[in-house]
């Protein structure tokens, strides 16, 4: 298979966390997917996005067990 961004021939399947967002939370889901070596481009399959597309509807359902990694401070003005 040859990336459709760069034309790179190097893609090959690799662990991913991928990022999905909600307001102002997210969402890191391990998958493993098709990733192109030289730009990053990644290729999902039927199976990866029925998998995505299930997390986000139990995300918007809160009917999701996640686990905090950590938190994000954003500095407010005085």
């Amino acid at each position: 298979m040859r990336c459709v961004i760069c034309n790179s021939s190097d893609v090959e399947m690799k662990q991913v966390d991928e990022e999905i967002r909600s307001d102002r939370d997210i969402l890191l889901i391990p998958m493993e997917v098709l990733v192109c070596l030289s730009c990053g481009e990644r290729y999902y399959d039927r199976n990866a996005m029925r998998r995505i597309e299930e997390v986000r509807a139990k995300m918007k359902g809160h009917n999701l067990r996640v686990k905090e990694v950590g938190k994000i401070w954003v500095e407010q003005a005085a």
